[in-house]
């Protein structure tokens, strides 16, 4: 639960403006998705199955910025697809570190060590790198051997170089918690801080065997929390998503604190799901329907306790309520006794399977575009 203090205050000046503003709803990380092409098929991700023509669509840096620009949100988060691929991504970087943004480069780490260069250390930037556990357990989240390795090789190598290095992972039902918190010991003799977020059931993802209900993420997270009693685990969380993960809070979801923007334009309704998308981010925030999304209310949402929809949640909550963010900060995360309510799913509308369509357009605005710019070409030369 270490974060920066600069950060820390920079964020909270940001939440108390919103709150002083009375704005409902605001944008607290922008997922910036410049490129979905990755050099990795990981088993449980469901963000790089796509044709080959959108998978070489890229985002400018321009772009990136204009975002960033029009969100307004204090922080960037730049996941992928794996964002080391994209030729302008040292540009990107630079361009949001200019606007004193906190950038988190999420990466698997197999091209860090090779473009350090192309980036320079700064309070403003930090390389989230994907490890899912020690090293048996990534190879095969990953599907390839050796990229745990190399991962750690280039983690030591960009800390060396000055750089603030964390790591994120994605637990998967069938990780026991004893392996995790072993890996969490890792982490903590390499020196890193790592976020951490039960995996999302992609409709698309290849492997649908070992995504957790929300009973099964709770009581793992209890029990990995257990067995790290007394030990200095780093996590990039605030204490009351923490305590959320163990079952003891009521919270709901926050899907327009973490929005998502990529090659597409702004996604409904939020990182995980892509049921449309709006040119604005203006528009996206008017016209989703939010209160037909979430648990309890979406079929689609009601194993989900990832921290894009929930940390905003969390971060809101312990403004509203500093008294109870601060004692679950100084008595730690409860793992015994009873659990907080579940949300009820009885009234949750039935999951619509848009993704094929949704690719479909985006294929055909492709195609258009693309005869209207050969179009355009053999005017010129002509």
């Amino acid at each position: 639960m270490a974060i920066p203090f600069h950060k820390e205050l920079r964020i909270g000046a940001y939440l108390m403006k919103q709150k002083l503003l009375g704005r409902k709803r605001y944008p607290l990380v922008l997922m910036l998705e410049p490129l979905f092409r990755c050099n990795l098929a990981c088993a449980g991700c469901g963000k790089i199955d796509y044709p080959d023509a959108i998978l070489n669509r890229r985002m400018s840096a321009q772009e990136c910025w204009d975002a960033a620009d029009e969100c307004g949100a204090p922080m960037v988060a730049i996941p992928g697809g794996e964002p080391l691929i994209h030729k302008e991504i040292g540009e990107i970087v630079r361009g949001l570190v200019a606007r004193k943004k906190f950038v988190s480069l999420c990466t698997n780490a197999l091209l860090l060590e090779k473009k350090l260069d192309l980036f320079e250390p700064s309070p403003f930037l930090f390389f989230s790198v994907h490890l899912d556990g020690l090293r048996d357990h990534h190879d095969k989240a990953v599907s390839q051997k050796g990229v745990f390795d190399r991962a750690v090789s280039a983690i030591k190598a960009a800390k060396a170089r000055g750089f603030t290095v964390n790591v994120n992972a994605t637990v998967f039902d069938g990780h026991p918690a004893e392996e995790i918190a072993k890996f969490m010991d890792f982490t903590t003799e390499l020196g890193v801080g790592v976020t951490m977020s039960p995996g999302y059931a992609y409709e698309r993802a290849p492997d649908q065997e070992h995504f957790l209900n929300r009973t099964k993420t709770k009581q793992l997270f209890r029990d990995v929390f257990a067995l790290g009693k007394g030990k200095k685990w780093n996590f990039m969380h605030s204490g009351l998503f923490l305590d959320f993960l163990a079952g003891n809070q009521e919270f709901e979801c926050t899907p327009w604190g973490m929005p998502a923007r990529n090659i597409f334009g702004w996604q409904k309704p939020c990182y995980l799901l892509g049921e449309g998308y709006t040119k604005t981010f203006k528009e996206l925030m008017e016209t989703t329907d939010w209160e037909t999304y979430g648990t309890g209310k979406y079929e689609k949402c009601a194993d989900c306790m990832a921290h894009c929809g929930y940390e905003a949640t969390a971060a809101d909550a312990a403004l509203t309520n500093p008294l109870k963010a601060m004692w679950v900060s100084l008595r730690g995360v409860k793992t015994t006794g009873p659990m907080a309510p579940e949300i009820d799913l009885s009234k949750q509308r039935p999951a619509q399977y848009v993704f094929s369509s949704e690719v479909q357009k985006r294929l055909s605005d492709i195609r258009r575009d693309e005869a209207l710019e050969a179009q355009q070409k053999a005017s010129t030369a002509a």
